[in-house]
């Protein structure tokens, strides 16, 4: 089944074959629970609005257009969920994780702290960014989507992303300080 379209598993989903939707979470599930981590910062609730999201998208099936390209839209469902989610609560800086430092046995003590602190630091301006613009930059430097597909997947103007990607650079580059901060431009 890993060899179908998502156009052929959305169809085979919507006649109630619980296989076809369980691939298409399968295929999308990784760049979901990104959206959700980086865009609340807590590993715990963005696997609880991950899971939220596949749980929704299961239940507006039906109302999927399928000609269009999945992944935008389920995206735009777990963007959605996050953003309803996060005027509840105040941001909370996530604890930092060493998966990439394990993944660098050259490194040394002195490069896993500044590597850790460099880390935490940017995980903490993003937080501090308004939600829109964390969700501009998510989309745009995590997940790699062009403009175009940040418009599609957002339903707003490309101009409005543009924007928000200039002011959140911008927002960015001064929490982080001009000498040491990462280039986050195109």
């Amino acid at each position: 089944m890993d060899t179908l379209p998502d156009h052929d598993l959305i169809l085979r989903a919507r006649r109630g074959e619980t296989e076809a939707f369980g691939e298409l979470v399968h295929r999308t599930q990784t760049a979901v629970f990104n959206v959700c981590y980086r865009l609340l910062g807590e590993r715990r609730e963005a696997e609880d609005l991950a899971q939220e999201t596949f749980l929704r998208a299961w239940e507006r099936l039906h109302t999927f257009d399928v000609e269009r390209p999945f992944l935008p839209w389920i995206r735009r469902v777990a963007a959605n969920l996050c953003l309803n989610h996060l005027p509840a609560r105040a941001p909370d800086f996530p604890e930092l994780d060493d998966e990439r430092d394990r993944a660098n046995p050259e490194s040394g003590p002195p490069q896993l702290v500044e590597g850790r602190q460099q880390t935490e630091q940017v995980r903490v301006a993003l937080l501090s960014l308004p939600p829109r613009y964390r969700l501009a930059l998510e989309l745009r430097h995590f997940q790699e989507l062009s403009y175009e597909e940040i418009a599609q997947t957002l339903n707003r103007p490309l101009s409005d992303v543009k924007s928000d990607l200039f002011r959140a650079r911008k927002l960015l580059k001064s929490a982080l300080g001009t000498p040491k901060s990462p280039d986050f431009g195109d």
